[in-house]
């Protein structure tokens, strides 16, 4: 297969790894197109290996992991686009910004972790190969992500309801 063929076929589904690593669309084309570059200079290695996916989505994680160096005036903001938003659901579409919003705030290897597991659907054993780490690490990784994002979403979603409640009191009032 031809890098050319390759892009066409499978450059969407990297993108939009990329775009639920970096929680930014436009970082995400960076990072990738730097990742592009870099594979196209090495296809014909690339194109030998058991499993050429894996290798391109290791390099894709190594560009995420290693952009403060290039990039170090860009400071990202999550701001993954969301296909299907209907403005009926706004609880709905105000709970996944704040989502998006968490997993933003999160260290760059714990937010990896996240994405690798539950956006790119790889096991423990897959993403510990990715990130060149143990698997012990990615599932300390992994916990110490949740956790994070239950005490921050317990806290926001605590807050929205006061205020949510605080509302209805003064509109009972009238």
């Amino acid at each position: 297969m031809t890098f050319e063929d390759w892009a066409r076929t499978e450059l969407p589904g990297l993108l939009r790894f990329a775009t639920a690593l970096c929680g930014s669309r436009h970082l995400a084309e960076e990072i990738s197109q730097d990742m592009l570059i870099n594979a196209h200079r090495r296809w014909d290695h690339i194109q030998q290996t058991d499993r050429p996916d894996a290798y391109l989505r290791r390099m894709l994680v190594n560009e995420f992991l290693s952009w403060r160096r290039k990039w170090s005036r860009f400071v990202p903001k999550p701001e993954i686009w969301i296909a299907e938003t209907n403005a009926d659901h706004a609880e709905t579409v105000t709970a996944r910004d704040e989502l998006i919003s968490q997993l933003g705030r999160l260290p760059r290897r714990q937010r990896a972790v996240l994405a690798l597991r539950y956006y790119g659907g790889l096991n423990d054993a897959e993403i510990a190969e990715t990130l060149r780490c143990s698997t012990s690490t990615v599932r300390a990784h992994a916990s110490r992500a949740l956790a994070t994002l239950r005490v921050e979403l317990t806290a926001t979603t605590s807050t929205t309801d006061q205020r949510r409640t605080a509302q209805t009191g003064a509109n009972h009032a009238y």
